[in-house]
C-alpha cells in the first residue's frame, strides 16, 4: 500500500511540475553549474567563467512565463524585487542580462556567443546547445513550447 501511495505522489508531482533546462552553446559549454552560481551570473555578481571568459547571460522578455518561472526559481524572489535590484544596479553602471524576444532567438545567440548561458524547456532542446543544469519548477509551462514565443 505504501508503494502505491509513493507512486501516486511521484505521478502527481510530474503532473504539476515542469523542468527548465539551463543551456549553453554546444561549442562553449562547461560541464555543470549550481543554482547559486547561476543566480550570481544572472545578477552580474560573477562576471568571469571557469575558462577565463566573460559570462553572457541571456534572458527572455520580462513578461515571458518561462522567464518568470526561471527567475523565481533561481532568485527565490518575485519579479518586482528583481526589478528594483536592477534599477539600483543600473545607476551603479551594471547592466542587466541581454534579453531576446523568443526561444529561437535565444538558441541562436547561445549557439554563436562564447560563454552565453540561457534557459529553455525540454521541448526546445536541439543540437545547438548543451544542458548544464536542470531546474524543477512547479509552474505548468507546457503552453510555452512554441519556439517563436
Amino acid at each position: 500500500m505504501r508503494f502505491l501511495i509513493f507512486l501516486g505522489v511521484l505521478y502527481s508531482q510530474s503532473l504539476w511540475s515542469d523542468e527548465i533546462l539551463v543551456v549553453m552553446g554546444q561549442a562553449y559549454a562547461i560541464e555543470k553549474i549550481s543554482v547559486k552560481q547561476l543566480a550570481n551570473i544572472y545578477r552580474r555578481k560573477t562576471i568571469i567563467n571557469p575558462t577565463g571568459e566573460r559570462w553572457n547571460p541571456i534572458n527572455l522578455s520580462s513578461n515571458d512565463p518561462l522567464r518568470i518561472a526561471f527567475a523565481q526559481k533561481i532568485f527565490q524572489q518575485p519579479p518586482d524585487v528583481m526589478e528594483a535590484y536592477w534599477n539600483t544596479q543600473y545607476f551603479q553602471g551594471i547592466m542587466p542580462p541581454y534579453s531576446v524576444n523568443s526561444v529561437e532567438a535565444m538558441l541562436r545567440v547561445l549557439e554563436t556567443t562564447p560563454s552565453a548561458i540561457g534557459y529553455i524547456l525540454p521541448c526546445h532542446l536541439d543540437g545547438r546547445v548543451t544542458v548544464v543544469l536542470k531546474l524543477t519548477v512547479s509552474d505548468d509551462l507546457a503552453g510555452s513550447c512554441d519556439p517563436q514565443q
